[in-house]
């Protein structure tokens, strides 16, 4: 992702940890209602995935679509991530 202010996605503008509803997200995209979760290690766990599916249904329910991309797909294929992200943009958008 880009830093602040920056258009990385086609002209959609992202925002690093960004509230929603009681939850801070990893990136937002407030105008797609897209909310982008980047997991690492930590969240294999059952607990965490526990937490995680609750989580993603409380952003659910502020009317955001979540999509959860493991961090090593960040590292090793940024441009897959980036085709992924904008096509949850079009379904988002398309209606």
């Amino acid at each position: 992702m880009a830093g602040p202010g920056e258009r990385p996605a086609n002209g959609w503008k992202f925002r690093r940890q960004h509230p929603v509803g009681n939850a801070i997200t990893d990136f937002a995209c407030v105008a797609a209602k897209l909310v982008v979760e980047v997991d690492g290690a930590t969240h294999a766990t059952e607990a965490e995935r526990l937490r995680d599916e609750r989580r993603t249904e409380a952003l659910r329910r502020c009317g955001f679509e979540v999509l959860r991309i493991d961090n090593v797909d960040v590292a090793d294929t940024l441009e897959g991530v980036r085709e992924t992200i904008l096509a949850a943009i079009e379904r988002r958008t398309s209606v």
